[in-house]
């Protein structure tokens, strides 16, 4: 069988949903290089007006992150943490979450997916917004989390003078936490709590 026969999901064989599983395989195994190639992406078409470009950007946020100590599931959710903002800018922290979210910890997937609300902290106000809109989670699990990783890694990575880590350092990191099994309990790890590193002062 090249390819299978039926035109309607309903109408398809045991044997063709088989093949497509088996056809999947190889195309799930591409999923980090499909993520990096959308990072690299955003080093030459992003949004304006900064100083830095989104890929820079979270070149920057993952290398404090990364020099802070934080783990792998840390490091790539904060490189990944605006990956969605070319296909999805008024809400790219929920999809930039969903790219994440069969790979690393509850917990990092959670600050991904709402740090634009808690961004707001620092901006909002400039606007006539609500910057303390993030109080809605503050009894939440994850807030500490979250609150910490935009002070931390997020707000502060708009530099062009900071010495960031490139791509490159970053690519066995993505690859090691894409080649996960999906939706691992022993890797989710739901309700669990491991916060943001203590910063490294040298």
């Amino acid at each position: 069988m090249d390819v299978i026969n039926f035109t309607q999901m309903k109408d398809g064989t045991k044997e063709e949903y088989e093949f497509l599983a088996q056809k999947e395989k190889p195309y799930l195994a591409l999923t980090a290089e499909r993520v990096l190639s959308e990072l690299r992406r955003q080093g030459e078409d992003s949004l304006t007006g900064y100083k830095i470009n989104r890929l820079q950007h979270g070149l920057q946020s993952a290398t404090r992150a990364y020099r802070d100590g934080a783990d792998i599931d840390w490091v790539v959710g904060t490189l990944l943490h605006d990956v969605g903002d070319g296909l999805a800018p008024q809400n790219h922290d929920r999809f930039s979450a969903e790219v994440i979210r069969p790979f690393v910890r509850d917990e990092v997937t959670w600050v991904v997916e709402h740090h634009g609300i808690f961004q707001m902290y620092f901006y909002a106000h400039h606007y006539g917004w609500d910057e303390n809109a993030r109080d809605e989670f503050k009894d939440h699990i994850y807030y500490k989390s979250c609150a910490d990783f935009c002070e931390r890694w997020d707000q502060s990575s708009f530099d062009p003078d900071y010495s960031m880590e490139s791509l490159d350092f970053f690519v066995p990191m993505v690859e090691e936490v894409f080649s996960r099994k999906a939706y691992d309990p022993a890797v989710i790890q739901e309700n669990v709590v491991k916060g943001i590193p203590e910063k490294v002062t040298t």
